[in-house]
């Protein structure tokens, strides 16, 4: 049965010790990541003909790593059947398999798989399977200080709040693959799906994903 994330954005402060907490797991070179933060900024603080500052500025933080997909492009581009699901219902890859040729990079909307520089093959976040099959959280859900990950089912993690969405900016329309990615929408984030925002840390993400 599928499982996937849980994210509340009303409660990240871009920390990042979810990120650093997979790295030290999976042991990940210095400039490699399974999961990164998102930085999300927009709006803009004015002032008027009398000096008064008006601010509508607002910036958040999306946590982000696979999203274990209902409809994952990765496995559907990959040529071998390297990429695909396990018995958990969670996309992997099977190094036996993979040729390195990048389809799977190309194809993410979430840029989740990457050609690791050593063994040129690609690599990604499994969902912490071996975690998982004995009962257990992955990595970075156990380590959030903040607890705004979560992790299973998706009719559970449905169920977490209210208002769940698997849209949030900057991230790409959720109707191409069916994320398991549930998230609670801060007022700032919801604010952004009506407003031009940016990346504020392109540099940062691109730094922790080879391609």
């Amino acid at each position: 049965m599928a499982r996937g994330f849980y994210f509340d954005n009303t409660r990240c402060t871009g920390c990042r010790t979810c990120v650093m907490a997979c790295a030290d797991y999976r042991d990940l070179p210095l400039g490699r990541a399974y999961r990164r933060v998102i930085d999300y900024e927009g709006g803009s603080c004015k002032a008027d003909s009398r000096g008064l500052v008006h601010a509508d500025a607002y910036a958040y933080h999306v946590s982000l790593s696979c999203n274990h997909c209902e409809r994952p492009e990765c496995v559907h581009v990959c040529p071998t059947g390297a990429m695909h699901k396990n018995e958990l219902d969670l996309v992997c890859v099977d190094a036996k398999k993979c040729i390195g040729c990048g389809y799977c990079t190309m194809a993410c909307p979430y840029h989740a798989p990457s050609i690791d520089p050593f063994s040129r093959q690609s690599s990604k976040c499994d969902g912490c399977s071996d975690r998982v099959s004995e009962g257990k959280l992955p990595i970075c859900v156990e380590a959030c200080p903040l607890r705004a990950l979560a992790f299973g089912r998706p009719d559970e993690l449905r169920g977490l709040s209210e208002d769940v969405s698997s849209d949030i900016m900057p991230l790409p329309d959720s109707s191409y693959t069916s994320p398991h990615f549930f998230v609670r929408l801060s007022p700032a984030a919801r604010e952004a799906l009506e407003a031009k925002g940016f990346i504020a840390n392109p540099a940062e993400i691109e730094n922790n994903r080879e391609v």
